[in-house]
C-alpha cells in the first residue's frame, strides 16, 4: 500500500486532503447548524404567577408590583404595607414613637435595606471599612451543650442553639452608646472549572470568619452560616401549594433510586405551638411569611413584634451596654414597637409582590433550554409547576397554576455548598431548592448577577457548576453540553 502512495504526485495528495478537509468542515458545520431539540410550549408557562402575574414594566421595579388579580380596594392595603417594608425605623426614644426601637444592635433599618427592590442581596464589594455587609450576615449556633439544648432541638421547639454571647446572628451595627457586634470577613479564592468544550469558567469559593467583635471572644466550636437576602416575589402563591403536595414529592430514602433525595424540614411554629412544614428561608427554617416577617423584624432589625416580643432582639445576657438601652415599646402599641396591624400589612405586602410575566417562552432557543433543563435532571428538584390551594385570605391567589421552579425541600447540595451548620431538620450540606422564576431579572432589578445563599457565583453558570451532591449529575450534564446547548440552557433560565 505504501508502494502505491508513493506512486501519487505531492500535489495529488495535497489536493485529496485539502478535498477531505473541507468535506470534514462542511460536516461539521452542518452538524452544528442542526437545531437543537426543543420542548412543547405549555399553556400558560408564560404567566408564572397565574392570574397574579405581573405584566408592567420589567424595569428596576419589575418585583414590586402588586398581584395583577387583587381587587382594587385592597391596593391601599399593599401601598400601607410597602411604606412600612421601606421604613427607616429610629433609635429610642424618639419623638415619633411610631417609628422608633431601633436595635440597639442590628443588621439594617429596614426591611428594603436587605431586599434591595424586593430583590435579592449581594455580598459586599470589600471587607470593612471599604464596605459594609447591608444585604448579607452570618448566622450564628453552636452544637448542642446540655440535654436540655438536645431535648429542644429533638423536639424541634428551637432549630438552632445560639451562639451564647452573640445569639443567632452577627450584627454588624448599633445604635449610639452600644457597641456593635462585629464584622463579617470574607476572603476568597478562585477555583478554575474547564467545560467539555474548553471554556474556563473560574469559582470563587469563599471563606467566613468574624473580627472587631463587640463583646469579647466567641465560642470556640461556633459555627457561621452566610445568607444574602432573597427575592420577595410569589411568596403569597408558593405559601398556598397544598402541604400534602410538597410532602408527597419528599423521598428521604431514596426509594425511587434516581439519586434525589428531598426531605421536608420540620420547624417550630411559634403562632401555632406545633412542628410545621417549613417553606421560607435558605434552609426552609419558617413555616409561615408572617413568622418568617416577624423573626427578621425581631432579629435583623431589633423591633419587637407579637411573636418575639423582645424588644432587645438578638441581644444576649451578656451584652450588657444592649440589654441597657433605651426600648421603643409603649403601652400605646401594646408594649410593642411593632405590633400587629403593622406586622399584618408587611405579611400581606409580602404576599403580593407579583411575579413578572416570562420573555421569549416560545423562542426555539429557549424551548430548547428547557429541553436541556428537564434532560440534564434540574426539574427532579426545581419542580416547574404547582397549583395553589384555595385562599380565605388572599382568594385571587388560590387556585392558580404557577411555575416557580422549586420543590420546597431540602436537598444534599455536596460539600462545596456545605456550611457544616443544621438549622431544623435541615444538616449542614443541606439547603431548600431555591424558586428560580424571576431569576433573569435580577441584573434589571438589583445592577448585579449574584446568586447562592451567599451570592458567590457572579454568574448562572458559576451557580450551576457549584452544584453537587444530589445535584452533581446535573451539573456533569452541563459540563458536558456544547456551546450552542449551554446557551440555549442559559437562555431559558434568563427568561424565567
Amino acid at each position: 500500500m505504501l508502494m502505491r502512495l508513493v506512486k501519487f504526485s505531492p500535489w495529488a495528495i495535497v489536493a485529496a486532503l485539502a478535498l477531505s478537509a473541507v468535506w470534514l468542515v462542511q460536516y461539521v458545520v452542518a452538524e452544528a447548524a442542526q437545531p437543537l431539540p426543543i420542548a412543547v410550549f405549555e399553556p400558560g408557562e408564560d404567566r408564572p404567577g397565574g392570574a397574579a402575574t405581573s405584566d408592567k414594566a420589567l424595569d428596576r421595579n419589575a418585583f414590586s408590583h402588586s398581584s395583577a388579580n387583587m381587587p382594587f380596594e385592597r391596593e391601599l392595603d399593599f401601598k400601607i404595607g410597602n411604606g412600612f417594608f421601606k421604613r427607616i425605623w429610629g433609635s429610642a426614644p424618639s419623638s415619633t414613637q411610631a417609628a422608633d426601637g431601633l436595635g440597639p444592635i442590628f443588621n439594617a433599618k429596614a426591611c428594603q435595606r436587605c431586599h434591595l427592590k424586593d430583590g435579592r442581596g449581594h455580598p459586599p464589594a470589600g471587607n470593612y471599612p471599604d464596605d459594609t455587609a447591608v444585604s448579607m450576615f452570618l448566622r450564628l449556633s453552636i452544637p448542642p451543650q446540655t440535654e436540655e439544648d438536645r431535648r429542644l432541638l429533638a423536639e424541634g421547639r428551637v432549630n438552632v442553639i445560639k451562639e451564647p454571647t452573640y445569639g443567632g446572628q452577627l450584627q454588624d451595627f448599633s445604635v449610639a452608646g452600644v457597641p456593635a457586634e462585629g464584622r463579617m470577613h470574607i476572603e476568597y479564592e478562585e477555583i478554575p472549572v474547564t467545560l467539555a468544550d474548553g471554556e474556563t469558567v473560574s469559582l470563587r469559593a469563599p471563606t467566613y470568619s468574624a473580627t472587631d467583635l463587640g463583646y469579647g471572644p466567641m465560642d470556640e466550636d461556633v459555627m457561621l452560616s452566610p445568607r444574602i437576602a432573597p427575592q420577595m416575589i410569589g411568596l403569597g402563591l408558593l405559601e398556598l401549594i397544598p402541604e400534602a403536595a410538597i410532602r408527597a414529592q419528599a423521598d428521604p430514602d431514596d426509594a425511587d433510586g434516581d439519586g434525589i433525595s428531598g426531605r421536608p424540614n420540620e420547624v417550630w411554629s411559634h403562632k401555632h405551638e406545633r412542628l410545621a412544614l417549613g417553606r421560607f428561608g435558605w434552609k426552609a427554617g419558617a413555616p409561615s411569611i408572617d413568622e418568617q416577617t416577624q423573626s427578621a423584624f425581631n432579629g435583623d432589625i431589633g423591633i419587637s413584634v407579637p411573636l418575639f416580643p423582645d424588644a432587645y432582639g438578638d441581644c444576649t445576657a451578656a451584652q450588657d451596654p444592649c440589654r441597657a438601652a433605651p426600648s421603643g415599646a409603649t403601652e400605646r402599641y401594646a408594649n410593642l414597637e411593632a405590633h400587629g396591624q403593622i406586622v399584618d400589612l408587611v405579611r400581606f405586602y409580602s404576599q403580593n409582590l407579583a411575579v413578572p410575566a416570562r420573555r421569549n417562552p416560545k423562542d426555539p432557543q429557549v424551548l430548547a433550554g428547557k429541553k436541556l433543563f428537564a434532560d440534564a435532571g434540574c426539574a427532579a428538584c426545581h419542580t416547574p409547576r404547582w397549583t395553589t390551594a384555595a385562599s380565605a385570605e388572599n382568594p385571587w391567589l388560590g387556585e392558580q397554576t404557577i411555575w416557580p421552579y422549586t420543590d420546597l425541600l431540602l436537598h444534599d447540595m455536596g460539600e462545596g455548598l456545605a456550611d457544616n451548620r443544621p438549622e431544623g431538620r435541615a444538616n449542614g450540606r443541606e439547603w431548600r431548592t431555591a424558586p428560580l422564576w424571576g431569576i433573569g431579572l435580577t441584573e434589571a432589578v438589583n445592577g448585579h448577577t449574584n446568586f447562592l445563599h451567599d451570592g458567590r457565583a457572579r454568574s448562572l453558570l458559576e451557580a450551576i457548576l457549584w452544584h453537587g451532591g444530589e445535584a452533581e449529575p446535573s451539573r456533569e450534564a452541563v459540563r458536558a453540553m456544547t456551546t450552542e446547548e449551554r446557551e440555549a440552557l442559559l437562555a431559558f433560565l434568563n427568561s424565567l
